[in-house]
């Protein structure tokens, strides 16, 4: 079945950088859409970035300027996280479509456009 592994989170001090990875495995669709969640607990998944087949991007507000999301040639989606706050601190989670492209509100719609998750990797952002 289909495989997401997130690499890359960690603790950093507040206007720092991390780089979040998702590796897909025996993920074969053509046209797909990938997201990076956040979560803390007692809140709502939080859709904050995703991207496209067709390479298309979209960020929530709150991230929006400062996180980056992007592929390289070999499917692996990257989370690169700039000017982190405090408030950044969660657990992520990767995230794809069940081979839908993502769509112009796929933030809005956020975990119901998902059917495949990562196991989520923890960013703590220190003051």
């Amino acid at each position: 079945q289909v495989q997401l592994v997130e690499s890359g989170g960690g603790s950093v001090q507040s206007g720092g950088s991390l780089r979040l990875s998702c590796a897909a495995s025996r993920y074969t669709y053509s046209s797909y859409c990938m997201g990076w969640f956040r979560q803390t607990p007692g809140l709502a998944r939080e859709a904050i970035a995703a991207i496209g087949s067709d390479g298309s991007t979209s960020y929530a507000d709150s991230v929006k300027g400062r996180f980056t999301i992007s592929q390289d040639n070999a499917k692996i989606t990257y989370l690169q996280m700039d000017s982190l706050k405090p408030d950044d601190t969660a657990m992520y989670f990767c995230a794809a479509s069940r081979g839908r492209n993502c769509g112009p509100t796929i933030i809005q719609y956020g975990a119901r456009g998902f059917g495949y998750w990562g196991q989520g990797t923890q960013v703590t952002v220190s003051p």
